[in-house]
């Protein structure tokens, strides 16, 4: 069994180490570390200062592309600046050119001078406080949903109603265990066996999910929800990267009518397309996986229209 190179290092006591990731102790599956910020953003809606959280992203991370598209769709640009990494990462991590740090482990080592871990984009960033509230995606897309709609300029119905919150959850369970993940267990997999499992869960869930589009608009059907943020940053990247670049090569996003119709239909909401650049996401993947991609040539190819015609 051998390791994969990959190279985002990661925090030891506070000090960066270039630690590639070892799947030996996995049998070659690819495990994903948890989140280690989880805190949340404390003050009651309506007394929080605009600018005072900010958020630190990468445009070609599908995780930090969520917390983009729900800052797009409700308008909350002026409320929360954000910093975009640089689209290639080498061995010191995820590298800035602005927002006050150069490489994104240092708001780590500073929001906690003892951090061991990996360091992730998005990141949640309270100024004031010098702290990170999160960095876990789905929960930092919940926030933005709710805490921060005083500053909300455009109008949204709620991503995680109530009365869907069951539903939501379910699915939001299947699509991140075998498709949102579900692509890197299959691209990061070091044994065959682990490869084959992670392809076939996720070409079982992308097959259902072609079947249940069928006649919705959205997966909770008339409800655009977080669950339709969550499984569009997974495919709008899949023919450009997934498919090729992590073997996932059964079918192509294209090929299933019903999800490229939705993907589409996703892509074509208010201010969604620019959240999306194809040319940073092929930059980092093709490049930055050298494990994967030994020459970092970034494909010309596929052409891909998303626009609904």
């Amino acid at each position: 069994m051998r390791t994969i190179l990959a190279p985002m290092g990661m925090l030891v006591e506070g000090v960066w180490n270039d630690i590639p990731r070892d799947t030996r102790a996995t049998g070659g599956a690819f495990v994903r570390p948890k989140s280690a910020f989880r805190d949340r953003v404390l003050e009651p809606r309506g007394e929080i200062r605009p600018g005072r959280y900010r958020l630190y992203v990468a445009k070609s991370c599908p995780w930090a592309h969520r917390t983009l598209i729900v800052r797009a769709l409700k308008g909350l640009e002026k409320a929360i600046p954000v910093f975009y990494a640089a689209p290639y990462m080498a061995e010191n991590g995820w590298e800035f050119a602005d927002g006050g740090i150069q490489y994104l482990h240092q708001l780590y080592s500073r929001a906690k001078p003892d951090y061991t871990g990996r360091v992730t984009v998005p990141v949640l960033w309270d100024d004031e406080e010098q702290r990170i509230v999160n960095n876990e995606s789905s929960e930092i897309i919940r926030m933005l949903n709710r805490e921060f709609d005083a500053f909300a300029r455009r109008k949204l119905a709620d991503l995680y109603p109530e009365k869907l919150r069951r539903e939501i959850d379910w699915l939001n369970e299947r699509i991140y265990r075998t498709v949102n993940n579900g692509v890197y267990r299959a691209g990061f997999a070091t044994a065959q066996d682990k490869y084959e499992e992670a392809v076939t869960q996720l070409f079982g869930t992308l097959d259902w999910l072609e079947k249940r589009m069928k006649r919705r608009k959205w997966l909770c059907g008339s409800s655009f929800t977080e669950a339709d943020v969550r499984l569009f940053t997974t495919l709008v990247r899949f023919d450009a990267v997934y498919y090729s670049h992590f073997k996932c090569n059964l079918r192509r996003l294209i090929d299933y009518p019903n999800l490229w119709r939705y993907t589409r239909r996703v892509y074509a909401l208010p201010h969604v397309a620019k959240t999306v650049d194809l040319a940073q996401i092929k930059a980092h993947y093709y490049r930055s996986m050298k494990q994967i991609n030994p020459t970092q040539i970034v494909p010309k190819g596929p052409l891909l229209d998303f626009r609904l015609h």
